[in-house]
């Protein structure tokens, strides 16, 4: 078993398991409300009906992606855990709708990189506003005291999650 769940059982965890099990049971509602991908549908709905779930998390990957370089097909399905010709498929989809294009590497002319189009960067605005319409609608009542600690502590959380995340699917892909 992992050290950091091993853990769990001194002392000083034990004293917090309700808690964590708070946390656990929370992150479990999340992810079923999550999961409707309401902010996705309003963003669709409001600049671009007709698109599909999956082109919003391409293009939100396209959004992460190219904070490290160029973005070609394989670094979307990798990111996204997708087999690259799924990826392929749903980039040439967005293409001909005009979200995203490809076009040549400056670094490479040889390889082809994945750019977001005005109507892409339009609708990952309007993701980002509904988003934070709906966290602003939440935490209305909160004291700003409140809304910058749980921002800080949230962050925190997610980046341990990825963190811990990644070195599992690392681990997987080691002992395969």
């Amino acid at each position: 078993m992992n050290e950091s769940l091993t853990n769990l059982t001194d002392t000083d965890a034990e004293a917090h398991k309700p808690d964590i099990l708070r946390i656990g049971q929370s992150m479990t509602r999340m992810r079923l409300m999550t999961g409707r991908r309401l902010i996705g549908r309003l963003a669709i709905q409001s600049v671009a009906p007709g698109l599909e779930l999956s082109h919003l998390d391409v293009l939100d990957t396209v959004r992460r992606a190219q904070e490290l370089g160029d973005v070609t097909v394989g670094t979307i399905a990798e990111m996204m855990r997708i087999d690259p010709s799924r990826a392929s498929r749903i980039i040439a989809e967005m293409v001909g709708r005009n979200i995203l294009r490809r076009k040549a590497s400056q670094a490479d002319a040889r390889r082809i990189i994945v750019v977001m189009t005005p109507l892409g960067q339009r609708l990952l605005s309007e993701i980002r506003a509904q988003k934070l319409a709906f966290v602003s609608e939440v935490v209305k009542d909160w004291r700003p005291e409140e809304i910058e600690a749980f921002g800080e502590l949230f962050e925190k959380f997610i980046s341990g999650y990825e963190d811990i995340f990644q070195a599992r699917i690392k681990d997987i892909a080691d002992e395969a």
